[in-house]
């Protein structure tokens, strides 16, 4: 059995969590308008929120990979507002795709809303 997750943070090619995705077929990206992420740090929590568009990574993943992504994220499946992270189901451009959404407070952290995570800042020139 396989599922769709979209990924926004340290899952993303790249970043220092994606080896989790090793079995995981890439899909695509997408900008979801109603996804806002807070920068926690050294990594991102995402909330459902209009935005601008936040770019996710979509990949289609077996039900091993799901449960490891589960556990690095913190889901409690027995009461989802306890856990680091809850998931959702959200639509996407291929189709509907989980998506972790932070439980804790973002009070005070710096948020985005359009593009993606880590924030590329441009050199002064």
């Amino acid at each position: 059995m396989t599922t769709r997750v979209a990924v926004y943070g340290t899952l993303k090619k790249g970043l220092s969590n994606h080896h989790y995705m090793n079995r995981a077929r890439f899909l695509g990206e997408d900008r979801l308008h109603n996804l806002v992420l807070y920068d926690l740090g050294p990594y991102p929590g995402a909330r459902l929120e209009p935005s601008a568009g936040v770019v996710v990574e979509i990949y289609e993943v077996d039900s091993q990979t799901f449960t490891q992504l589960d556990v690095l994220e913190g889901v409690d499946e027995r009461n989802s507002t306890q856990g680091l992270y809850h998931r959702r189901q959200l639509a996407t451009n291929q189709g509907q795709a989980w998506v972790y959404l932070y439980n804790h407070t973002t009070a005070g952290c710096p948020v985005i809303r359009e593009g993606g995570w880590p924030i590329r800042v441009k050199p002064v020139v």
